[in-house]
C-alpha cells in the first residue's frame, strides 16, 4: 500500500509540473511576422515590421527594444533558440531549413534596440 502510495505521489507531482512547464512555454512572447522565434524578456517588439517573400525564401525584419543589455540578449538567444532548432554558425548568427537569423544591437543607450533579419541562407 505504501508503494502504491509513493507511486501516485510521483505521478501527481510529474503531471503538475508539464503543466507548469506548459503554461511557461504557452505564455511565452514571440516575435510578430517570426512566430518561430521568442521574444526575450525585457524586450517589446516595436514597428514597423518588414516581410516579403522572395524567390529564394522570406525576409523579415523586426525590432525590439528594452532595458538589456548586449550580453544579456546573446545569452538567451544562445541558449534558447537551439532548442527550437536553430543552430549557431561561425558567423554569429543562426540557420535553419535554408534561413539564417541575424540579430544586431542599435545604439548604446537605454533602451538598447535589437534588430532580427530574417533571409535565406
Amino acid at each position: 500500500m505504501r508503494l502504491h502510495l509513493k507511486k501516485t505521489v510521483m505521478a501527481v507531482c510529474s503531471g503538475a509540473a508539464l503543466l507548469l512547464m506548459a503554461g511557461t512555454a504557452l505564455a511565452q512572447a514571440f516575435l510578430p511576422a517570426l512566430e518561430d522565434v521568442p521574444l526575450m524578456p525585457g524586450l517589446e517588439a516595436v514597428a514597423p515590421v518588414t516581410a516579403f517573400d522572395t524567390p529564394a525564401g522570406r525576409v523579415v525584419v523586426v525590432h525590439a527594444q528594452g532595458g538589456v543589455t548586449p550580453a544579456a540578449v546573446s545569452a538567451f538567444y544562445d541558449q534558447t533558440l537551439p532548442q527550437l532548432g536553430w543552430r549557431l554558425s561561425p558567423a554569429q548568427s543562426f540557420l535553419r531549413e535554408g534561413e539564417r537569423l541575424e540579430l544586431t544591437f542599435l545604439g548604446d543607450g537605454d533602451p538598447l534596440v535589437v534588430r532580427y533579419i530574417l533571409s535565406p541562407q
